[in-house]
This record gives C-alpha cells, structure tokens and sequence, in this order.
C-alpha cells in the first residue's frame, strides 16, 4: 500500500487487476482516499471498460481499474505499476522508479500501520503479554488509518512556508512554491 501510495504521489501510473469490479472500485477509491489533504488531478477510472484498453498506453498518469480478463492486454506495458488484488501482488517494472518516502517516515508509518492492521504483534514478543487485546472495528479502523496517513501529510509538509517564494511584480502578489529550497 505504501508503494502504491507512493507511486500516486509522484505521478506514475497505476493499474488495478481484479475479476472483481467491487474491489477495483474500492482500492481505487481508498487509494484517492489516502491522498486526502491533496487532490488526485489525473486520469482516474475505477473500472476500465473492454473498449478502452488503449488508453492504459498513454503518456500521462493515472490510476485505472481493469478486470482481469483483460491480463494479457496489460503484459506488454512497460511503465506501468500493476497492483494484483486477487492475488496481493504489486509489479513495479525495472524502469520505475518509485521514490519512497524519507526514511524516518517510512518506518513510523509502516510501524503506525502495523499496529492499526494487526494489534497483537505490539506485545507478540512479551513474556507475559495482556490478556485482552481488542481489534477495533472496521469504521475504527478506518479513521485510524486515515490518522496515520493524515500525520505522515503534516510530517511531510511541515515548514513548507518556508519554500514559499512571493513574486511581487504582478498587480497581485503570485505565491510560487520554490523547489530548489
């Protein structure tokens, strides 16, 4: 999920298989969902149809869903991330990089979501671990996940003021975000 996260927000294309048109919808839409604070601004199409499948080769990003019927048709795209929700796979081809994230934010999320998923692996190595450990339910789980992701965002952009960069020579002052900072 982290790949993929990552992968959507440096603009790489990602393509969902699945015979099941429910879950394509549903990783598509939790992948945006994921995004929150940012908007996803390229092609997205949770399920693909038959007629389309030429669209899977253009040079832009997206984040598409096709049946997977329609495998074969997608082996021959060479820089596309393909996500196998049937069998819990992601491709990420040899030409793709994906940049991950810095590597103190990596580990906590990864941790933060661990812990979230599966509870029971925080006190897995104790000699006398509790007796109760409850799993939340799945709406609780939810909001616990958008909380991990919604810190990694505030992590990630904190002191972006500070890569403003104001242009003054506009009648209106033009904020320009300033990469090189």
């Amino acid at each position: 999920v982290l790949s993929l996260f990552c992968a959507a927000l440096t603009e790489h294309k990602i393509l969902f298989l699945s015979s099941s048109y429910q879950r394509l919808t549903d990783a598509c839409r939790a992948l945006l969902a994921l995004m929150f604070p940012l908007k996803y601004s390229f092609t997205y199409v949770p399920i693909l149809p038959a007629q389309l499948l030429e669209v899977l080769s253009t040079p832009t990003p997206f984040i598409i869903g096709v049946h997977s019927i329609f495998q074969s048709e997608t082996q021959e795209l060479l820089d596309v991330v393909i996500a196998d929700l049937d069998g819990g796979t992601v491709s990420v081809p040899e030409c793709v990089h994906i940049s991950l994230l810095p590597e103190p934010l990596l580990q906590q999320t990864r941790e933060a979501l661990s812990m979230v998923l599966d509870p029971e692996l925080e006190v897995a190595d104790l000699a006398f671990p509790p007796s109760t450990i409850s799993a939340s339910s799945l709406k609780m789980q939810d909001k616990e996940i958008r909380a991990v992701f919604l810190r990694l965002f505030a992590q990630l952009l904190q002191g972006y003021r500070w890569c403003l960069h104001i242009i003054r020579i506009h009648p209106e002052p033009v904020i320009r975000f300033h990469k090189v900072r």
